[in-house]
């Protein structure tokens, strides 16, 4: 594991009467891609701007190498942000926006110079030193935004959403971009989103948020296929989720079933929350089927079908590769590894809300 190099330690922080952070502790390390994700409100963007320098908590402490910057300037602090309105100056030209920081430190022309060029290389727009950026595309703007902040070599690159304003083909290839301008740099990224599939596909750590509170760390392999809770299991891609009995280790009473799963250690005759992807449940001939059903409803996806299917008193959201015809009756077969079983939540914050 990389060493760490950003700390909060029980930041809390409330707008008005409003708690939006409360007792949040976040360890960032060395080049580190690490994303923030939850519903609008959850409180991403608050840590980010307290990182940046552009917020202050109201309690606790931010440590960035082991020194407290809690109440340093944004300007005297090693990271830089990239906004979600990209903030270019219109009255200036491409170099002029990327040199404007650069000025402020005093650097040479010369210096100035060999940066713009750097920065315009690594963000694949060689050659657009004089373009005006009022006349640029929105993806062309957002890379003129990453060069301006890369130019002044941050330890952190903190970037809010950037990628909200543009359409999903530009949106998919500014993806890509920044994570091979990650490797390319080594720097650590701190990325905002509440796009699920943008989380899963870039980052090395996803920070999963809802209501202030930090609801589960990990890998997106983590995040996706062994979520900490409801919230979690909802929030990130579809899911079955389904109230259960954990009858005994590796075994869950299930719509009215004994279902065999992998999950021990929640005890005897537990209430537990029991989740299954779409795409882990198969459909079957009717007499083969842990249960019999009817579909309801059948959506083509482009690469998949959405198939609902009504049984054991539940509705399924079934993901397949082959159509299935509407009225029809069928089976549903669950392979015990498929099977996510998750402790209720002990208290509201954790329950799966979200506002969007």
């Amino acid at each position: 594991m990389a060493r760490e190099l950003l700390k909060l330690e029980h930041i809390n922080k409330s707008y008005e009467d409003r708690q939006i952070l409360e007792d949040l502790n976040l360890t960032i390390h060395e080049n580190e891609f690490l994303t923030l994700l939850g519903p609008s409100g959850c409180g991403k963007t608050t840590i980010l701007r307290m990182i940046g320098g552009f917020e202050t908590p109201d309690s606790g402490r931010i440590l960035f190498d082991g020194k407290d910057i809690t109440s340093l300037r944004p300007e005297k602090r090693q990271v830089n942000t990239v906004f979600q309105k990209y903030s270019l100056f219109s009255h200036m030209d491409v170099a002029e926006n990327i040199a404007f920081g650069l000025k402020l430190k005093g650097k040479s022309q010369s210096y100035i110079r060999d940066k713009i060029k750097y920065a315009l290389k690594l963000v694949n727009l060689d050659g657009y030193e004089h373009a005006q950026v009022t006349q640029m595309s929105g993806g062309q703007q957002q890379r003129i935004a990453i060069a301006r902040a890369v130019v002044n070599e941050p330890k952190v690159l903190l970037l809010d959403e950037p990628f909200s304003a543009l359409d999903l083909k530009l949106r998919q290839s500014m993806q890509r971009e920044i994570v091979k301008l990650k490797k390319e740099l080594g720097i650590t990224f701190i990325f905002v989103t509440h796009d699920q599939q943008e989380a899963l596909s870039m980052s090395d750590t996803v920070v999963v948020m809802n209501q202030g509170w930090i609801q589960q760390i990990g890998t997106p392999e983590s995040v996706y296929n062994e979520p900490e809770n409801a919230f979690v299991a909802d929030f990130i891609g579809d899911s079955n989720i389904i109230d259960g009995i954990m009858v005994r280790d590796k075994l869950v009473h299930l719509l009215g079933k004994d279902i065999p799963c992998i999950n021990t250690g929640f005890g005897e005759n537990v209430p537990v929350d029991v989740q299954i992807r779409p795409e882990d449940i198969q459909i079957c001939a009717p007499e083969e089927g842990q249960y019999r059903g009817i579909i309801r409803q059948v959506i083509f996806k482009g690469t998949v079908y959405d198939i609902t299917v009504e049984a054991g008193g539940f509705s399924w959201l079934i993901q397949t590769i082959t159509g299935h015809e509407q009225g029809a009756e069928v089976g549903i077969r669950l392979a015990a590894s498929n099977i996510q079983i998750m402790a209720k939540p002990a208290s509201e914050d954790e329950e799966a809300v979200s506002d969007e």
